[in-house]
């Protein structure tokens, strides 16, 4: 008999399991997870769910009832110690099963300080999931003192609920810039100025010497030799892909799970999709570490198991929520040369070319701005440099 097992039951899992029983596979369909809450958003954890606004059950992708109404047997709890790939088979927990096909959706790991940085003690809190965000939460409290070191994406998003709660927010990013690693320098400076705005201290071209405390932590040295008095740190220094599993079961790695372009990794019957995954894009090789991509190659994986043979075709777009602007990007920023700004006041956005091609847009409170430029980037198409700088142009004029 097919059975299908799913490792990971995050964003991408679940989409994979849901796509085979809607698909029409009557096989068996096994979804494993470590941790103990069903299938969940991450995005909202350090926003709305962080903030208090967005109750444990709104986080669930689906009701804990959709597995069972399908057929899908969710194993929560549970950890994956082996595969086998020669017999086929995975050891979960005290269970070993065999599966005809397996799909590897072992999302990502956090970056962490190091023990000897004072990384290991109490009060040092990383946002990657809900027992992260669940231990953390009780601290934000107005008046406390944090420090958040990194300025991505995620550090500025914690940034911003600890700020809007009242708490006294430090952010060090020790690159010359906040967003430097994904952003233009306008899409940084218009974040820089938000957040200062409501009172953080951000301090670029600044890292962290070492936290300071016996048990817990309670201060740290910065790289300028500065010593701040903290209540607790959340570290937002980048993730890495969750492979361990599948390189000690001899599945070849490039920047995370190396798989073809229909989503197939270097072992027959071995897939994988999310944040785990690498993938051809565009004559290159990429990961992408977001939503959309989690669950349209995920399906996409679904679909190939049951023989569509179909190649993933990405369309990265993302988000970030701050204060009360909306950050969304469409398209992939890499290799641009200029940036051109369009400044409608409440909406802004950052339009990247590379020569006279459209790659991306950084669109903040700018749905139509954000729209627009996705059409244009997934048809191939670029837009007019001078149409976008003028703020008063209909930017509709770019879809003709």
């Amino acid at each position: 008999m097919d059975h299908v097992i799913v490792i990971g039951a995050g964003q991408a899992g679940s989409s994979c399991v849901a796509k085979l029983r809607n698909g029409g596979f009557e096989g068996k369909v096994t979804l494993i997870g470590a941790e103990t809450a069903p299938p969940y958003q991450r995005p909202p954890l350090s926003k709305a769910y962080l903030m208090g606004d967005m109750s444990l059950e709104r986080l669930y992708l689906r009701p804990e009832s959709f597995y069972a109404e399908h057929d899908i047997d969710l194993r929560l709890g549970v950890e994956v110690s082996a595969i086998d790939t020669a017999a086929q088979t995975v050891t979960a927990g005290d269970d070993v099963l065999r599966y005809s096909d397996l799909v590897l959706a072992t999302g990502s790991v956090p970056n962490r300080l190091p023990a000897g940085i004072g990384g290991a003690l109490d009060g040092v809190f990383v946002v990657r999931d809900l027992g992260d965000v669940d231990a953390m939460s009780p601290r934000f409290v107005k008046g406390a003192r944090v420090l958040i070191v990194g300025g991505g994406y995620i550090g500025l998003e914690a940034a911003s609920v600890a700020a809007k709660l009242g708490l006294e927010v430090v952010l060090v990013e020790m690159a010359d810039r906040i967003l430097q690693r994904v952003a233009a320098p306008e899409t940084s400076d218009f974040f820089r100025a938000l957040h200062s705005s409501h009172g953080v201290d951000i301090r670029e071209g600044v890292g962290l010497d070492r936290l300071t405390g016996k048990s817990a932590v309670d201060g740290a040295i910065l790289s300028d030799g500065t010593r701040l008095d903290v209540d607790f740190v959340i570290v937002g220094v980048g993730i890495a892909p969750g492979s361990a599993l599948a390189e000690a079961a001899g599945v070849v790695l490039d920047n995370g799970i190396a798989t073809d372009a229909q989503g197939c990794t270097s072992v027959p019957n071995v897939w994988a999709a999310g944040d785990c995954a690498s993938f051809p894009y565009r004559g290159e090789r990429i990961r992408l570490e977001s939503v959309p991509n989690a669950i349209d190659q995920a399906e996409c994986v679904a679909q190939n198991i049951m023989g569509a043979g179909g190649d993933y075709v990405a369309r990265p777009w993302f988000w970030s929520d701050q204060y009360d602007v909306k950050l969304q990007i469409a398209g992939l920023n890499t290799g641009y040369d200029r940036v051109i700004t369009r400044d409608g006041g409440a909406a802004k956005s950052f339009w990247y070319y590379k020569g006279d091609t459209l790659l991306a847009v950084d669109a903040a409170n700018d749905p139509r701005g954000y729209m627009i430029g996705k059409r244009l980037i997934e048809a191939g198409k670029t837009a007019d440099p001078a149409l976008v700088a003028d703020a008063s142009s209909d930017l509709k004029a770019l879809l003709k």
